[in-house]
């Protein structure tokens, strides 16, 4: 039931038509029998949609492409590890101040490591943005040997740099060598489902293959990975643990974590 004091949660970004937050977050709030409401907003300006949730008391926020770094500037503050990473996917209001956080790297960890291991393990980091911002920290913070890849050279160095991990120009490398590759764009997310990162022939059956692309379930990626004998993992487990970790940010519960994966996997299901 909406009513005057019902919280009103958000997506900004864009596009945002094809995201499955509004139906995993509203679910979870329902499940608990929390009084609010989750949207999606296509922004193209983030300082007025910051501004606009501050005026309008949005009590939390996902981040999504182009606008992961672009907003850091007009919070009042960003939390440590966000501030470190250089990105933020999550913001908590409270009291009118705004709090910029990152759960990507948390939710590609805990993703990861249902399949396999990290320390030790030399991994290819497949584009060079605020997602892929977030995953290089947490996996490098796990002991996990680094390179981005990246077809802008300029922003690939930059990442790299920043990260003090190498850096080698995606069309360039020689990717069979990696134990674990993760591709960060979205390439291959719907509706242009076609699309690849990468030539199948660049990948080998001993990797770990992860893709954070989640609409489809399977991405052109994965399968060609799948059909040479690698291990898979698609974009649903990290945007369920990740907006988990959002979801008890804003509201101070513990998240329905099945309620959530179950109703992000039958909408996908719903939709293909």
């Amino acid at each position: 039931m909406i009513d005057a004091n019902t919280s009103l949660f958000c997506l900004i970004g864009n596009p945002v038509a094809h995201s499955l937050s509004p139906t995993m977050h509203n679910q979870a709030l329902a499940a608990i029998g929390y009084n609010g409401v989750y949207l999606a907003f296509r922004v193209l300006d983030p300082a007025a949609a910051i501004k606009g949730i501050k005026a309008l008391n949005v009590r939390g926020v996902s981040v999504t492409v182009p606008h992961k770094i672009a907003v850091m500037e007009y919070l009042d503050d960003v939390e440590e590890t966000a501030a470190r990473i250089g990105a933020v996917n999550t913001i908590v209001h409270d009291k009118g101040k705004l709090t910029g956080y990152n759960t990507d790297w948390f939710g590609a960890l805990q993703a990861l490591r249902t399949r396999t291991s990290i320390a030790g393990k030399s991994v290819g980091l497949i584009g060079a943005g605020g997602a892929a911002r977030a995953i290089g920290f947490g996996l490098k913070s796990a002991g996990g040997r680094l390179t981005i890849l990246n077809r802008t050279r300029a922003t690939g160095e930059q990442l790299a740099a920043d990260l003090q991990v190498d850096f080698l120009p995606l069309e360039a490398s020689q990717l069979k060598g990696y134990d674990i590759l993760i591709n960060t764009t979205p390439v291959g997310m719907h509706p242009d489902t076609a699309a690849t990162p990468i030539a199948n022939t660049e990948l080998s059956p001993q990797m770990v293959v992860m893709d954070i692309v989640y609409n489809p379930l399977e991405t052109r990626f994965l399968m060609e990975a799948a059909a040479i004998g690698c291990q898979t993992i698609n974009g649903v487990d990290m945007f369920v643990f990740q907006g988990a970790q959002q979801f008890e940010l804003w509201t101070g519960q513990k998240a329905p974590l099945e309620v959530m994966r179950r109703v992000v996997l039958d909408a996908l299901e719903a939709n293909n």
